[in-house]
C-alpha cells in the first residue's frame, strides 16, 4: 500500500494529513502563521513562590506567567548561577527564589483560566531520539518490542548519557543503522549546549528556541521509513520542508515531491475537506449495519458501539454481537487517532455474556493500539462492562483543530 504525508494549505491554515492508499488514518490542522509557544525554551524570570502548592510561576516573553511545579524541577538552569554552580547543578537540588532567571521549556500551552506550564527539564526531540536534562539515565520506547533490538539500541547510545542529560530512544530507531542514530545524538548535544552556553547569557524573557511548525513536527515524529512520499502543492511549503529535510534527516530528502497539476487541486484529489467533515461528525456507520456514537465531553470521550441494523433477521445473537464488536474495536482504534481523541476514553460495547468473547475483544482492541505512534493504554473492561482507554495528550483534539480553522 502506498503510504504518503500530505501537506497543504487551506485558506490560513495548514493542513497535515497522513494516507495509507486513499484512506486518511492521521491528520493535524495548524495556523498557517502558527504561533503555538509549545516545546519552546525561554529564560525566563521567577516572579512569585506559593509554597503551599510548592510552585513558582515564571514570567517569559510577552508578558507571559507560567506554572511552574519546583516538586517536579529539582535542577534549574539558572543564568545567576557561578560556574562552580553549573558544575554542581545536577548534582544537587537546587532552591529558586524570586528574581532568579531561569532557562524554562514551555510543556503545556495555557488551557482556559489554567496559565502555561513550564519546567526546567529540557526535552530537545528529534528523529530517532529525545536528549533529556536532569535524567542521566537510558529510555527505550516501549512500541519497540524486540529484547535485540532493544538491547543493541540500549547498548549504542549508554556512552552519550552524562551527569547532565539522558536519552531516550524513540520508536523510530527501531532497526536504523547506527550512524544515523549517532548523528543526530552529536547534533542535539550541540543544540543543548549552545542553549545552556549562550542562552543565560540573553536578556532576560528572550525566545532561546522555537519549536518547528506542526507539519515539521509530522515529518519528524511519523514513521518516516513506512512513508513513500511527502508531498505538497505549495511553493513555501516545499522549501521548508527540503530545508528541514537536508538539515535534519536527509535520508528522507529524495521522498519529497512537489504536486504541480493546476486542473486539481491536491486537497481535491484526496478529498481531504469532505474526510475532515465526517472525522468530527458524532456518528459512524459499520459496514456490517452496526454505528458508533463518539461524544467528547468536558472530562472524557465516550464511544457507543450500537449493533443498527446488524442483528435484523440473525438468530445467532451472540456471535453477531461479537463480530459486531469486533469490527467495532478496529473502528475505534482508527478514529481514536483520527480524530486525535486523548485523555479518558469509555467504551460502551454491546454486552456480551460469554468471558471468551470479551477476551477476544479485548486481545483484538489491544492489538489495534499498538499501531497508534501516540501511546495509547488499554486499561480494563469494568463490571458494567465498559471499556477503558487512556491516550497521552500531544495536540488539541481535531474537533478543536477544525474550531480554530473556521475562526
Amino acid at each position: 500500500m502506498n503510504h504518503k504525508l500530505i501537506i497543504t494549505k487551506n485558506n490560513d491554515s495548514i493542513i497535515s494529513a497522513y494516507f495509507d492508499g486513499m484512506d486518511m488514518i492521521q491528520v493535524s490542522i495548524n495556523p498557517a502563521n502558527d504561533d503555538t509557544i509549545l516545546g519552546n525554551i525561554y529564560l525566563g524570570k521567577v516572579k512569585n513562590i506559593v509554597k503551599n502548592i510548592n510552585a513558582a510561576f515564571v514570567e517569559i516573553a510577552d508578558g507571559r506567567m507560567c506554572y511552574y511545579s519546583m516538586a517536579e524541577n529539582r535542577y534549574p538552569i539558572m543564568a545567576n548561577q557561578s560556574e562552580q554552580d553549573k558544575e554542581m547543578a545536577t548534582k544537587k537540588e537546587t532552591n529558586i527564589k524570586i528574581g532568579d532567571e531561569l532557562i524554562v521549556q514551555v510543556t503545556k500551552e495555557d488551557v482556559k483560566t489554567k496559565a502555561p506550564v513550564v519546567s526546567s527539564n529540557i526535552n530537545l526531540t528529534g528523529k530517532f531520539i529525545a536528549l533529556t536534562y536532569g535524567k542521566s539515565s537510558v529510555g527505550i520506547s516501549t512500541k519497540i518490542e524486540d529484547v535485540k533490538e532493544r538491547k543493541r539500541l540500549r547498548s549504542l547510545v549508554r556512552p552519550y548519557t552524562t551527569k547532565e542529560y539522558g536519552i531516550i530512544v524513540r520508536t523510530n530507531s527501531a532497526f536504523i543503522e547506527d550512524e544515523l542514530i549517532i548523528n543526530e545524538i552529536n547534533n542535539l548535544v550541540e543544540l543543548y549546549k549552545s542553549i545552556r552556553i549562550y542562552g543565560v547569557h540573553k536578556s532576560r524573557y528572550s525566545l532561546l528556541y522555537r519549536t518547528p511548525p506542526g507539519y515539521i513536527w509530522d515529518i519528524r515524529d511519523g514513521y518516516s521509513d513506512r512513508l513513500d512520499e511527502f508531498v505538497t502543492d505549495d511553493d513555501e511549503l516545499y522549501e521548508n520542508m527540503k530545508e528541514y529535510l537536508i538539515q535534519h534527516q536527509p535520508e528522507d530528502k529524495d521522498k519529497l515531491r512537489l504536486y504541480q497539476d493546476s486542473s486539481l487541486s491536491l486537497s481535491s484529489l484526496y478529498g481531504i475537506n469532505e474526510k475532515i467533515d465526517a472525522a468530527v461528525r458524532p456518528l459512524v456507520w459499520l459496514k456490517s449495519g452496526g454505528t458508533l456514537v463518539i461524544q467528547p465531553t468536558e472530562a472524557l470521550t465516550v464511544i457507543d458501539v450500537n449493533t443498527g441494523k446488524a442483528i435484523s433477521g440473525k438468530k445467532k445473537v451472540q456471535e453477531t454481537f461479537l463480530k459486531v464488536n469486533l469490527e467495532a474495536a478496529k473502528e475505534i482504534a482508527k478514529q481514536i487517532r483520527l480524530r486525535n481523541i486523548s485523555g479518558i476514553i469509555i467504551i460502551d460495547f454491546i454486552d456480551m455474556d460469554l468471558q471468551k468473547n470479551k477476551d477476544i475483544l479485548m486481545s483484538e482492541l489491544e492489538e489495534h493500539f499498538k499501531k497508534d505512534p501516540i501511546k495509547t493504554t488499554l486499561v480494563d473492561m469494568t463490571a458494567l462492562g465498559l471499556v477503558e482507554v487512556t491516550r497521552k495528550k500531544l495536540r488539541k483534539p481535531l474537533y478543536e483543530q477544525v474550531k480554530d480553522m473556521e475562526m
